[in-house]
């Protein structure tokens, strides 16, 4: 059988498994995420397999099922982490608690540098996350590592080349995780270094006429990105006039948003272009609605009830037209791509009838297997202009999820409990906190959480506050988020307000999200932040109306995102216009990384 140049990896854990993948990507090998219990018929001609992390134990009752028979594959597999146990224990060994939890990084002592650990050092610094340990080998297998408290912290069986690693390669906490990874991706599978975003294009376009065959292709295009990359790309492997683009002003963009893009996608020229103000309805439709996902799932809903009504009104015949979007891989993972991703929020372009479109061929995704950085490189491949392509990412639903929502009420005792906890911990670094009574989205242990912001007050540099932040999401449970109040110095108290998503409240936050991308531009920053979401928050301080919350990060393929260190000239550029835009009464910067939090408060 010959095989596909590729590496499989199967997901006991979306976020390890996202990153396990995007390394072997950086080796120019394409890999694919899969689920573990897919039919072996559908692995066994890929040239490698690797089993990702996650945050079960093997020997729990719930612990992920799998396709016992990807063992017997005549594959190379990698187990890493919860992979490695996973192996030891089905292969014969036996998986127990360790005598010590391992987090952080470890030494690891090289025992065998035959294979896996060929061209390493004797000694290894790696990245550990892991409370159990393969305690006896599988029958045929070595341990060809290990550390103080770990026995087996790696082990192979070249005969039949299954290898386990207990620490963490795709990392960059493990300094040569990413000759580790050559080792088995080249080395072992013999994987060839072929895969480039030029051959991607080619192979995509390909697809694309084999996929949209005698129809036409409407795409929804916000002007973002992805769908701006997407539209490019679709332009290149389809003539002009069997495309048509729609643009849907929801009254969720950017101040001016609508315009620009217009204008942005007339000049570029790639097919025709409708554009349609339905933020009336969109508005209408949220009307009192607080929980989030709700929120998500309405706006996708309305999305696809406008499309609908505009290919009506455009007189294009529904059977004739495939729906084109910009999805791309992250968006697939966060709403539960696969059994094993937990499900982090709905994206707009994954509710249940837009997933009934996947299943039936009718929709065209061309960027659905890539990440954000690979989305940028084909548009720059593709010769779209560098603003476009490397504008900052904005969500489908828009500011809809960057302006929370409450119903007024709060639970008092959980609160007070979270707060007693994080002043504890604020007061080691010299500084006071609160908990906010509102809620926000993150992810921790590689599944959704819905918890409380806590607020760190007082002056203090970045290297605390990150310590702070991160002291506090691992050990008060009530908590999944942390901000810094940068203004006002002084408070008395603070109130939850009840507010939903209405127009005034819209405009509110587009004026001071342009004052902070303007700042943002003004002083060249916009290619060293990644992604700078502004979000309204319902809480008022000394009864002054709401609060800003700056959210500026670091980041390249968005499953994991480090808070951006602003320079103390945004601040002083920022501070007082947003103070003086009426409603607004403090100030706040997000200093979580993802994980805990999401990079989208919603």
């Amino acid at each position: 059988m010959e095989k596909e140049n590729k590496i499989i990896v199967l997901d006991f854990g979306a976020q390890y498994a996202h990153l396990i993948a995007r390394r072997v990507r950086e080796l120019k090998v394409f890999s694919e995420i899969r689920d573990p219990e897919t039919p072996v018929s559908e692995l066994e001609k890929a040239k490698g397999i690797i089993l990702s992390g996650g945050p079960s134990s093997v020997y729990e009752k719930n612990a992920p099922k799998f396709n016992k028979e990807i063992f017997s594959l005549d594959v190379p597999i990698l187990g890493i982490c919860y992979g490695h146990q996973l192996m030891g224990q089905e292969l014969g060994g036996k998986v127990k608690p360790g005598k010590i939890n391992e987090f952080g990084t470890a030494k690891v002592d090289v025992k065998n540098k035959d294979s896996l650990f060929k061209g390493m050092t004797d000694v290894e610094s790696v990245w550990m996350s892991h409370g159990d340990a393969v305690q006896n080998l599988p029958p045929g297998f070595e341990s060809v590592a290990c550390t103080s408290d770990c026995d087996v912290a790696a082990m192979a069986c070249d005969s039949k080349k299954r290898y386990g690693v207990q620490f963490h390669p795709e990392v960059t906490h493990t300094e040569n995780g990413m000759k580790l990874l050559e080792n088995f991706v080249i080395g072992i599978c013999d994987c060839e270094q072929s895969w480039t975003i030029e051959n991607y294009l080619e192979d995509e376009k390909t697809r694309i006429r084999e996929q949209v065959g005698d129809k036409n292709v409407f795409i929804l295009a916000s002007g973002g990105v992805d769908s701006t990359v997407a539209l490019a790309l679709l332009g290149n492997a389809l003539e002009r006039e069997r495309i048509y683009a729609l643009h849907i002003d929801t009254g969720f963009m950017r101040k001016e948003e609508t315009a620009l893009v217009k204008k942005a996608l007339e000049k570029l020229d790639l097919s025709k272009l409708h554009v349609v103000d339905a933020s009336k309805e969109f508005f209408e439709s949220v009307e009192g609605i607080v929980d989030p996902e709700e929120k998500r799932k309405i706006i996708g809903k309305k999305f696809i009830e406008v499309k609908d009504r505009e290919l009506k009104k455009l007189s294009l015949e529904p059977e004739k037209w495939l729906l084109g979007q910009g999805t791309i891989y992250p968006d697939t993972i966060e709403s539960s791509g696969t059994r094993n991703a937990a499900h982090i929020k709905t994206h707009h372009n994954r509710i249940e009838s837009i997933k009934e479109m996947v299943e039936a061929g009718l929709v065209v995704e061309p960027l659905k297997e890539l990440y954000k950085d690979e989305v940028r490189e084909l548009g720059e491949k593709l010769g779209l202009p560098q603003d476009l392509v490397w504008r900052h990412p904005f969500p489908g639903p828009g500011l809809a999820i960057r302006c929370l929502c409450s119903d007024g009420k709060q639970d008092k005792e959980v609160v007070s409990v979270a707060e007693e906890k994080v002043k504890k911990i604020a007061e080691e670094f010299g500084l006071d906190a609160i908990v906010l009574p509102i809620k926000s989205v993150g992810v921790q242990g590689d599944a959704r959480t819905y918890r409380h912001p806590a607020v760190l007050i007082g002056k203090a540099g970045y290297s605390v506050l990150e310590k702070a932040s991160t002291r506090i999401t691992n050990e008060v449970q009530e908590v999944n988020r942390v901000v810094w109040l940068v203004a006002p110095k002084k408070f008395k108290k603070t109130k939850l307000l009840k507010e939903t998503l209405t127009r005034k409240r819209a405009d509110l936050l587009r004026e001071a999200d342009a004052v902070v991308m303007k700042a943002v531009e003004d002083l060249g920053l916009m290619d060293d932040i990644w992604q700078f979401p502004t979000v309204l928050v319902p809480v008022s301080f000394n009864g002054k109306g709401e609060s800003i919350v700056l959210r500026p990060v670091e980041s390249k393929e968005a499953m994991t995102a480090r808070f951006y260190e602003l320079p103390i000239e945004f601040f002083e550029k920022v501070e007082k216009e947003i103070l003086e835009v009426n409603g607004i009464s403090a100030l706040f910067l997000d200093i979580t990384h993802k994980p805990p939090g999401t990079i989208e408060w919603e």
